[in-house]
Formats: C-alpha cells, structure tokens, sequence
C-alpha cells in the first residue's frame, strides 16, 4: 500500500515536531520555521506521522523517499507466490485408469499450491446425458476428497457445451467450506 505523505505547503497544521535532515529531533516547531529550514537544506519537509499530536514531519529528499517506497512495493508483490489455476479434464468415457491419473495430478497441484479447475466437456449427443456427466464429476470430487482436503470455490456448473468447477487446497478448505456451504451443488 502508498502512503500518501503531505509535503511542503500542503501541511495545514500551525506546529509540527520536527526531525531535520540529519535525524535529529529539533523539537516543536511552527511549519513555516520548519519550510524555511527545508528550503535552506534545498530538500522538502514531509509529513512523516500524521496522527501523533503535533503531526511529525522530516525534513529529506521527497523523491528518494517515493522511490525507496515503490522499490520496497516491487520487493513484496515478487515474495507473494500467485496461485496459479491448474485445470483437469474429465470425459463420460474416462477409463478407471485415466481417473487415477488424474487424481494423482490433482494431488499434485494441491500440494503446490494451485487451485484447481475440473472440466468434463460434452460432444455431439453427450449433451443428452447431462445426469451421467454430473455423477462423474461428483465421483472424481469425492475420491479427491478422499486424497486430499479441498474446498468448492465455485459449485458445479454447465457453461456452454462443459460442466466445470473450481477447487481450492487444505487449509483453505475449512475457511471457504464454511462460506459455501449453501453454494455448493455437490
């Protein structure tokens, strides 16, 4: 998150304590005394602490300080790991092998991780068997359950020509289970 930071005139209290360029603290000062010595040091005076009372302002180099600040943003969002969707495919005719190859992969990308979307597209007169297809889908959830604790972030659902759902990993299971308790169509 930026923190916005009056600087210079933009100060609209009469005092501020102020620390001066060489971290010092001068003590409680009237803003205009504190701009002038800003304006000696050809630096800015910046309003550091705005809650305390006085506010707390610094004199230094307003520019450097953005800088620092947007370099140290760029530092967390690359620590953050994006979780990645992962997606399965299922058919109506999958072979009891293939679904465990497909367990086993889902597995894997809980472990890492990853959300998971399970798609089971329909072709030409599959279409008619919408039922058969939803108790595929729901017996792959359930024997994933049984492997690993997971939670449906988006229920069950036919968009256009394929049935699809969006899973999450362990511990977010227990915290989203609770809050889609009634979402969830399996």
């Amino acid at each position: 998150m930026v923190q916005q930071f009056r600087v210079n005139r933009e100060i609209r209290v009469p005092e501020v304590r102020l620390i001066d360029e060489n971290g010092v603290n001068v003590g409680v000062v009237p803003v205009e005394e504190a701009i002038r010595r800003a304006e000696e040091a050809e630096l800015d005076l910046v309003e550091v602490y705005p809650l305390a009372v006085p506010p707390v302002a610094k004199i230094l180099n307003f520019h450097q300080l953005k800088y620092k600040q947007g370099k140290e943003i760029q530092k967390q969002k690359a620590r953050q790991k994006k979780q990645e969707i992962k997606g399965i495919r299922l058919s109506l005719r999958i072979s009891q092998h293939d679904q465990e190859m497909r367990l086993d992969q889902a597995v894997r990308f809980f472990k890492e991780g990853n959300k998971l979307k399970v798609e089971l597209p329909l072709r030409g007169r599959e279409n008619q068997h919408q039922d058969l297809a939803r108790s595929v889908m729901e017996s792959f959830i359930e024997q994933l359950k049984a492997r690993h604790p997971l939670a449906i972030e988006q229920p069950l659902q036919k968009q256009g020509g394929r049935l699809s759902l969006i899973c999450v990993p362990g511990s977010k299971a227990v915290k989203l289970e609770a809050d889609n308790e009634d979402n969830t169509s399996i």
